[in-house]
Protein backbone atom coordinates (compact mmCIF):
# COMPACT_ATOMS: atom_id res chain seq x y z
CA UNK A 1 0.00 0.00 0.00
CA UNK A 2 1.44 3.41 -0.73
CA UNK A 3 2.40 5.60 2.34
CA UNK A 4 0.31 8.05 1.11
CA UNK A 5 -2.70 5.87 2.25
CA UNK A 6 -1.77 4.55 5.32
CA UNK A 7 0.12 7.51 7.14
CA UNK A 8 -1.92 10.59 8.43
CA UNK A 9 -0.27 13.66 9.42
CA UNK A 10 -1.76 14.70 12.96
CA UNK A 11 0.37 17.65 14.03
CA UNK A 12 3.25 19.39 13.64
CA UNK A 13 5.29 21.23 16.31
CA UNK A 14 8.14 23.85 15.89
CA UNK A 15 9.42 24.95 19.10
CA UNK A 16 11.90 27.81 19.76
CA UNK A 17 12.65 28.15 23.54
CA UNK A 18 10.46 25.09 24.53
CA UNK A 19 11.97 22.23 26.97
CA UNK A 20 8.87 20.26 26.00
CA UNK A 21 6.73 19.61 23.08
CA UNK A 22 3.12 18.01 23.87
CA UNK A 23 0.97 15.54 21.12
CA UNK A 24 -2.49 15.34 22.77
CA UNK A 25 -5.93 14.76 20.36
CA UNK A 26 -4.04 11.20 18.96
CA UNK A 27 -7.12 9.97 17.31
CA UNK A 28 -7.88 6.30 17.13
CA UNK A 29 -5.08 4.91 15.00
CA UNK A 30 -3.57 1.35 15.15
CA UNK A 31 -0.05 3.24 15.62
CA UNK A 32 2.01 6.16 15.35
CA UNK A 33 5.04 7.28 13.94
CA UNK A 34 6.86 10.39 15.00
CA UNK A 35 9.42 11.75 13.16
CA UNK A 36 11.89 14.45 14.71
CA UNK A 37 14.36 16.99 14.04
CA UNK A 38 16.68 17.75 17.34
CA UNK A 39 18.70 20.93 17.61
CA UNK A 40 19.07 22.27 21.36
CA UNK A 41 20.94 25.42 23.14
CA UNK A 42 22.34 23.03 25.70
CA UNK A 43 23.43 19.79 25.89
CA UNK A 44 21.32 17.42 27.61
CA UNK A 45 18.86 14.50 26.66
CA UNK A 46 15.26 14.42 24.68
CA UNK A 47 12.71 12.17 26.73
CA UNK A 48 9.51 10.65 25.83
CA UNK A 49 6.53 9.95 28.14
CA UNK A 50 2.94 8.71 27.48
CA UNK A 51 0.06 9.90 29.20
CA UNK A 52 2.06 12.11 31.78
CA UNK A 53 3.09 8.70 33.05
CA UNK A 54 6.47 9.54 35.00
CA UNK A 55 6.55 6.34 37.21
CA UNK A 56 9.20 3.45 36.96
CA UNK A 57 6.84 1.83 33.70
CA UNK A 58 9.19 1.98 30.97
CA UNK A 59 12.10 -0.18 30.60
CA UNK A 60 14.98 -0.70 27.00
CA UNK A 61 17.09 -2.68 25.16
CA UNK A 62 19.43 -0.85 22.93
CA UNK A 63 22.40 -1.17 20.39
CA UNK A 64 24.96 1.26 19.46
CA UNK A 65 27.52 2.39 17.13
CA UNK A 66 29.97 5.05 16.59
CA UNK A 67 32.13 3.86 13.20
CA UNK A 68 34.59 2.57 15.44
CA UNK A 69 32.89 0.72 18.22
CA UNK A 70 29.56 -0.65 19.17
CA UNK A 71 27.82 -1.08 22.47
CA UNK A 72 24.66 -2.62 23.74
CA UNK A 73 22.78 -2.20 27.10
CA UNK A 74 19.21 -2.56 28.67
CA UNK A 75 17.84 -1.12 31.42
CA UNK A 76 14.31 -1.38 33.54
CA UNK A 77 11.93 0.55 35.49
CA UNK A 78 13.19 3.53 33.78
CA UNK A 79 11.03 6.78 34.16
CA UNK A 80 10.96 7.61 30.24
CA UNK A 81 11.79 6.53 26.91
CA UNK A 82 15.59 7.74 26.44
CA UNK A 83 15.58 8.98 22.99
CA UNK A 84 19.33 8.92 22.74
CA UNK A 85 20.51 5.88 24.79
CA UNK A 86 22.97 6.58 25.70
CA UNK A 87 24.41 9.54 24.19
CA UNK A 88 23.60 12.92 24.81
CA UNK A 89 23.00 15.37 22.57
CA UNK A 90 25.96 18.36 21.98
CA UNK A 91 24.64 22.09 21.71
CA UNK A 92 23.71 23.46 18.16
CA UNK A 93 23.80 20.32 16.43
CA UNK A 94 21.28 18.71 14.49
CA UNK A 95 20.14 15.23 15.36
CA UNK A 96 17.24 12.94 13.81
CA UNK A 97 15.18 10.40 15.62
CA UNK A 98 12.04 8.46 14.37
CA UNK A 99 9.58 6.73 16.53
CA UNK A 100 7.31 3.94 15.67
CA UNK A 101 4.55 3.21 18.69
CA UNK A 102 2.31 0.02 17.94
CA UNK A 103 -0.86 -0.90 18.88
CA UNK A 104 -1.59 2.62 20.63
CA UNK A 105 -5.36 2.58 21.66
CA UNK A 106 -5.25 -1.39 22.17
CA UNK A 107 -5.18 -2.79 25.04
CA UNK A 108 -1.41 -4.34 25.88
CA UNK A 109 1.57 -2.44 27.10
CA UNK A 110 2.75 -0.36 24.47
CA UNK A 111 5.78 -1.28 22.78
CA UNK A 112 7.96 1.46 20.45
CA UNK A 113 11.23 0.97 18.02
CA UNK A 114 13.51 4.17 17.82
CA UNK A 115 16.14 5.27 15.55
CA UNK A 116 18.70 7.51 16.58
CA UNK A 117 21.27 9.17 14.40
CA UNK A 118 23.42 12.48 14.48
CA UNK A 119 26.66 13.48 13.22
CA UNK A 120 28.68 15.16 16.37
CA UNK A 121 30.99 17.37 14.34
CA UNK A 122 32.90 14.74 12.52
CA UNK A 123 32.24 11.83 14.65
CA UNK A 124 28.96 10.21 14.38
CA UNK A 125 26.19 7.92 16.78
CA UNK A 126 23.54 5.57 15.49
CA UNK A 127 21.30 3.80 18.24
CA UNK A 128 18.40 1.37 17.61
CA UNK A 129 16.35 0.52 20.54
CA UNK A 130 13.16 -1.07 21.57
CA UNK A 131 11.18 0.40 24.32
CA UNK A 132 7.94 -1.31 26.16
CA UNK A 133 5.80 1.10 28.44
CA UNK A 134 3.90 -1.55 31.00
CA UNK A 135 0.29 -0.13 30.80
CA UNK A 136 -2.17 -0.73 28.78
CA UNK A 137 -4.41 2.32 29.08
CA UNK A 138 -4.53 3.84 25.57
CA UNK A 139 -1.93 6.38 24.56
CA UNK A 140 -4.02 10.16 24.53
CA UNK A 141 -0.32 12.21 24.96
CA UNK A 142 3.01 12.15 23.87
CA UNK A 143 5.58 14.93 25.16
CA UNK A 144 9.21 15.04 24.25
CA UNK A 145 10.80 16.97 27.08
CA UNK A 146 14.44 17.69 26.44
CA UNK A 147 16.26 17.56 30.30
CA UNK A 148 18.62 20.18 30.74
CA UNK A 149 19.02 23.86 31.21
CA UNK A 150 18.54 24.64 27.58
CA UNK A 151 15.64 24.22 25.72
CA UNK A 152 15.04 23.01 22.05
CA UNK A 153 15.49 26.23 19.63
CA UNK A 154 14.92 26.70 16.12
CA UNK A 155 14.86 23.79 13.51
CA UNK A 156 13.70 21.69 15.72
CA UNK A 157 10.48 19.93 14.49
CA UNK A 158 8.49 17.26 15.46
CA UNK A 159 5.72 15.46 13.39
CA UNK A 160 3.17 12.75 14.33
CA UNK A 161 1.56 10.14 11.53
CA UNK A 162 -1.45 8.11 12.99
CA UNK A 163 -1.43 5.05 10.67
CA UNK A 164 -4.68 3.82 10.26
CA UNK A 165 -4.58 0.15 9.18
CA UNK A 166 -1.36 -1.80 9.84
Amino acid sequence: MPAGATYEPIATASPSGSTTINFASLGSYTDIRLSFVIKTSANGTPIMRFNGDTGSNYSRTYLTGDGSSASSGNSSSQTSVVLTTPVQLTANLMYFVTVDIFSVSGSTNKTCLVTFSGDTNGSGNVTKQVNLWRNTAAITSIDLTFTSTGSYTTGTTATIYGIKAA
